[in-house]
């Protein structure tokens, strides 16, 4: 049987590293299958919902039936006649977000006076409610338009609803992208760093460095079996947001395709400079939870970073996270062209130069 023929180092190594992932149940599971996994659960948790009617209590010995009557026709609201001890205690539970009355309730302080228009027989209410709550606020304005107008008032203008769902306002079409950036950095870093440390700690470095081989076909055997798994991850997460969740991808597949490039490539050379000089497999999960927790909280995976403090938004939108998930949020939901990403992928090349470079002038054999 002949030997099969040697092919250059780098095309050796590469498929060593191709070899070596799959392989691996665990990393196909963390690569592939927790993403979803990821993301069906979130997407469940925080799917568009029926609109969640607001709740009235109502207090009023003489007209309960009818302000109960007249806030039930508004869409937005349920009215519950109460008694007032019954009404004091759903106020402060939340089980209520306003509470009608026709005159001042013991034990429920500070109420808002509201004066009907002067219709025969139109009782004056109190408008009691907890004003530290948005939901509170809303009931209060929403009853009072109920009210008056089942009192008679008459509306001077003529308004038309124009309803729509604007293009990439779902909570899933925000998360899927951030999943993907999230997804590209957990596995170049996780992936490729403890390889390398992992490597080293069993002296297979030490071996690798007496073949005809340079240190940098070594690393870059990394950063080429990135690329074979990095479109299957991609086109996997995507494909599954748009047949569960129909997730779109408004603009060009090819801009994502090359945001993608850009993001794995920078990752992976941030998890290489890790493991460059990293002996024990602690110690790289220590620095790597160090550089990517950071990024899980600010980058914007899960909710928008612009709740963050406006000084520290410069900061932010320079972590490469950040300008992973701006990226593809722009061309994902957006539609945007791939020459608007042109600061972020700015960002994600100085980092992953810079990483790449630093590791290949600092990595250690043993």
């Amino acid at each position: 049987m002949s030997e099969r023929k040697l092919m250059h180092p780098l095309a050796e190594l590469s498929i060593a590293r191709v070899k070596e992932f799959v392989r691996e149940p665990e990393a196909l599971f963390w690569t592939f299958v927790f993403p979803i996994l990821l993301a069906f659960g979130l997407g469940i948790a925080f799917r568009d919902k029926p609109l969640e009617k607001m709740r009235i209590g109502v207090v009023s010995e003489k007209d309960s039936v009818r302000i109960a009557g007249m806030i039930g026709k508004s869409p937005l609201l349920q009215a519950e006649m109460l008694a007032p001890a019954a009404a004091e205690k759903a106020l402060s539970t939340g089980k209520v977000d306003l509470v009608v009355s026709s005159e001042k309730i013991p034990g429920l302080e500070t109420p808002v006076l509201k004066k009907t228009e002067p219709v025969p027989k139109a009782p004056d209410l109190f408008f009691t409610y907890d004003s530290t709550r948005p939901a509170s606020l809303t009931a209060r304005l929403a009853a009072e338009d109920a009210l008056e107008r089942g009192m008679g008032r008459k509306d001077l203008v003529a308004i038309t609803d124009q309803k729509v769902i604007a293009q990439g306002s779902r909570y899933i079409d925000f998360l899927i992208p951030g999943l993907i950036g999230m997804n590209l950095m957990g596995s170049g870093m996780w992936g490729l760093g403890f390889a390398v440390v992992l490597a080293r700690t069993r002296k297979l470095l030490k071996r690798l460095a007496a073949t005809p081989m340079r240190r940098g076909h070594y690393l870059l055997a990394f950063m080429f079996s990135r690329l074979i798994f990095l479109y299957a991850e991609v086109a996997i997460l995507v494909g599954f947001g748009w047949i569960v969740f129909g997730v779109r991808v408004n603009g060009s597949i090819a801009s994502l395709a090359v945001i993608s490039l850009f993001g794995a490539m920078t990752f992976a050379g941030m998890g290489l400079l890790i493991a460059s000089r990293t002996n024990t497999i602690e110690a790289a999960g220590g620095w790597m939870n160090l550089v990517m927790m950071p990024q899980y909280l600010l980058s914007g995976a899960f909710f928008p970073y612009s709740r963050f403090p406006e000084i520290t938004i410069p900061f932010i939108r320079g972590l490469p996270l950040t300008a992973l998930n701006d990226a593809m949020r722009a061309v994902m939901n957006y539609g945007n062209p791939l020459s608007s990403c042109w600061l972020e992928l700015i960002v994600l090349a100085v980092w992953g130069v810079a990483s790449f470079v630093i590791a290949l002038k600092i990595f250690k054999w043993q």
